[in-house]
């Protein structure tokens, strides 16, 4: 939910104030979660896949944790950008593909900001062929807001979105950060929290999907057989 857009003005006088101070205090949502993923990490770590890689900031958290990490991103130009910061790197590779060419069996696959640019069911099903018993899901997603319980969940990020940004990012910015590297890959989800939740439980039994601060959700699940 954009509160700028609230039709009341003293909301849109706070939601454009809490605009300035996110775009001066800036902070990755995404790598925010690193710290979740690396917590749930499966037992037996021998190899690895990290679907839409983008840069590798991911990647370069699971070396090390795993014998082999794999990174994937339909993007050419963010694949790239991986490939070239692990050159030389045997225990890590980088491929340009899209998540269903990518075949093999992986003790964890994860994915931040990416489920949504896949067709849902035929992803999630994807990877629950790739993993190997014990295997571990771990996604970071959006979901479009619709009911009354996102909006919820999305006014508290809206007010402590800021206040993270300052302790994270102390110094203000007070000019746009030159950066020639390529743009990541942005689209809105489509699904709503409730439609992901319905295809999580219908094609991964046992996942545990919920709703996060700072407009993500997660999705944890294990293969027992």
């Amino acid at each position: 939910m954009d509160i700028r857009t609230v039709p009341n003005p003293l909301v849109r006088a706070g939601g454009r104030w809490l605009h300035r101070v996110n775009q001066r205090h800036p902070w990755s949502h995404n790598d925010h979660f690193h710290g979740w993923i690396l917590r749930r990490l499966p037992a037996r770590r021998r190899r690895a896949l990290d679907v839409g890689c983008g840069a590798g900031l991911l990647l370069s958290r699971l070396r090390g944790r795993f014998g082999e990490v794999l990174g994937v991103d339909a993007d050419a130009a963010m694949a790239a950008v991986s490939a070239e910061r692990f050159a030389g790197d045997s225990s890590v590779s980088v491929r340009h593909a899209r998540f269903e060419e990518v075949d093999g069996a992986f003790d964890a696959i994860t994915m931040i900001a990416a489920l949504h640019h896949m067709p849902l069911e035929a992803a999630l099903r994807h990877a629950s062929e790739l993993l190997e018993p014990g295997g571990r899901l771990l996604v970071v997603g959006l979901a479009r807001p619709e009911s009354l319980a996102d909006f919820v969940w999305d006014v508290p990020s809206s007010l402590l979105n800021p206040l993270v940004g300052m302790v994270k990012h102390p110094h203000p910015v007070t000019k746009p950060v030159d950066d020639d590297g390529p743009a990541m890959p942005v689209r809105d989800a489509a699904e709503t929290f409730a439609e992901l939740s319905r295809v999580v439980r219908r094609v991964l039994p046992g996942a545990h999907i919920r709703r996060q601060l700072f407009f993500r959700y997660t999705l944890e699940w294990t293969r027992r057989v």
